[in-house]
């Protein structure tokens, strides 16, 4: 059996470090990038391999053409070709409304979500695709509830990035349908991460946890179990497939 091979982008912490922590655990060789807490993502590596998994981490700005071509490159030469990709880096700012964000904020959660999940997608797409030699693999792209919300009042613009990904989503996966590699990804809902601090928010998920039919937050794991059956062969035939982890919200 071929090497299983996985980048999970943004992985020091998270979604991406419980994704990573899981593939590991699934006998996949996992590389994990981050963009500045090389001790966060450190520590994901050293429990991965305490636990007798395979895991470097690499430093790569999803905003930077080059850092993700050298993110890929290291992969190839440290652990081999990678047969799947989680696109799961992702930022977001302070909440405000559209009238009040300047084109530097748009450009900044544009470049990293848009256009750094199109050329990791690419590059991945090089490798995996039967077209180009490859042996195939799956891309899970995690994506965001707030896609179909739009975020009114907190974060339009990180929404429509979300939007942007699910499209893309769609249409990736009709074009490598017959390359061998699948395409799908995961819509959290309000989930318990660090990333509500960078809206200006830490307690946001309690806030409103309340208008979830559930009643609660959900936990990263939740979304990285659901990421991680889109990587595998129990989901052979879905692509270009949502899995909603978001407590019916």
């Amino acid at each position: 059996m071929s090497k299983k091979v996985m980048i999970v982008t943004g992985g020091s912490r998270g979604i991406g470090a419980e994704i990573a922590t899981l593939a590991a655990a699934d006998d996949y060789a996992v590389c994990i990038s981050y963009v500045k807490n090389k001790t966060a993502a450190d520590v994901v590596v050293a429990a991965i391999r305490e636990a007798g998994g395979t895991a470097i981490a690499v430093a790569a700005d999803m905003a930077v053409e080059a850092d993700i071509l050298r993110l890929f490159a290291t992969v190839d030469k440290e652990l081999g070709t990678v047969t799947a990709l989680v696109n799961n880096a992702g930022i977001l700012e302070t909440q405000m409304r559209v009238d009040q964000m300047d084109v530097a904020r748009m450009q900044r959660i544009f470049n990293t979500n848009i256009v750094g999940t199109f050329v990791c997608a690419r590059e991945a797409v090089k490798r995996m695709s039967t077209k180009y030699g490859g042996t195939g693999g799956a891309i899970v792209n995690i994506s965001s509830v707030a896609a179909r919300a739009g975020g009114p009042g907190e974060y339009v613009d990180y929404a429509a990035s979300k939007g942007a990904v699910d499209t893309m989503t769609i249409g990736l996966a009709k074009e490598v349908a017959n390359e061998g590699i699948r395409v799908n990804a995961v819509r959290p809902g309000v989930i318990y991460t660090e990333i509500h601090a960078s809206g200006g928010e830490p307690g946001r998920v309690d806030r409103v946890k309340a208008s979830v039919p559930m009643q609660r937050g959900g936990e990263a794991r939740e979304v990285a179990q659901a990421a991680i059956w889109l990587l595998s062969d129990q989901a052979s035939y879905t692509t270009g497939s949502f899995l909603d982890v978001a407590g019916g919200r």
